[in-house]
């Protein structure tokens, strides 16, 4: 009704904050019972917050509307549904198989909020250390998710550890730098959209010391796949240029 949000906010947190206070305003020139209602329904306590039924029976909501009317189907023949969702043990082994060679997982909006642990979407374009606490970072690529794949188990390889590949899930293990340990990484290939992929590392065995090491120089070895934000990559040529002149 107004033409925008009701709560907009530039992070995260404090757009959650203010949904959690129900901190938001009506235009002036909303009716009385439009305010009303709107604050109902965007009531935080589920426990006092408005029901559908109430809503339609609410005698703003009530004015000039025009309940949708649903349409009944005749000849409805339930052999052709039930076929179109039954599918056999077999058809479903392969679609998987087919699934495998189709892509990478595809991440949502909710996806990507989980894995922007504390609701820090920058998490994402690795900038800080904060991911680094909780044994996993990641960084972005637009190079084919298979062409990802197979640099990284290149690069792994010629670092001394082996790699195990399935679909677009990559395992890298072997002994940690000190040689008296094992260390072990996962890797998985999503897609962001379309041109745009994220990869996730995280640790399945060995220690957090070790496991920042092999990421940094991982990654060091990938720089020519590595997506940087467009200021980063200005930086970065700024810096080399600079040492070469050195």
């Amino acid at each position: 009704m107004a033409g925008y949000l009701p709560f907009d906010e530039v992070d995260l947190t404090t757009l959650y904050a203010k949904i959690d206070k129900a901190d938001f305003s009506c235009p002036s020139w909303f009716p009385v019972g439009a305010k009303s209602l709107i604050h109902r329904i965007l009531d935080p306590n589920p426990q006092t917050r408005i029901r559908i039924e109430e809503i339609r029976n609410d005698e703003w909501f009530k004015k000039n509307y025009d309940p949708v009317k649903v349409m009944e189907y005749e000849d409805v023949n339930l052999d052709d549904i039930n076929a179109a969702f039954d599918d056999t043990e077999e058809e479903a082994s392969n679609e998987q198989c087919d699934n495998a060679d189709a892509g990478p997982l595809a991440l949502n909006a909710f996806d990507l909020i989980i894995l922007s642990q504390g609701l820090n979407l920058s998490i994402l374009f690795d900038r800080g250390q904060d991911s680094m606490k909780h044994h996993q970072t990641r960084f972005l690529t637009q190079k084919p998710a298979k062409v990802v794949l197979s640099s990284m188990e290149v690069v792994a390889q010629s670092m001394g550890f082996k790699t195990h590949i399935r679909n677009f899930k990559m395992r890298v293990e072997g002994l940690s730098a000190n040689k008296t340990s094992h260390f072990s990484v996962i890797l998985e290939v999503f897609e962001v959209a379309p041109t745009f992929f994220m990869v996730d590392f995280q640790k399945a065995a060995g220690d957090a010391s070790e496991f920042l090491k092999f990421y940094k120089n991982f990654c060091g070895n990938l720089a020519d796949i590595i997506w940087r934000p467009p200021d980063e990559s200005c930086k970065s040529r700024v810096t080399k240029a600079r040492s070469r002149k050195r």
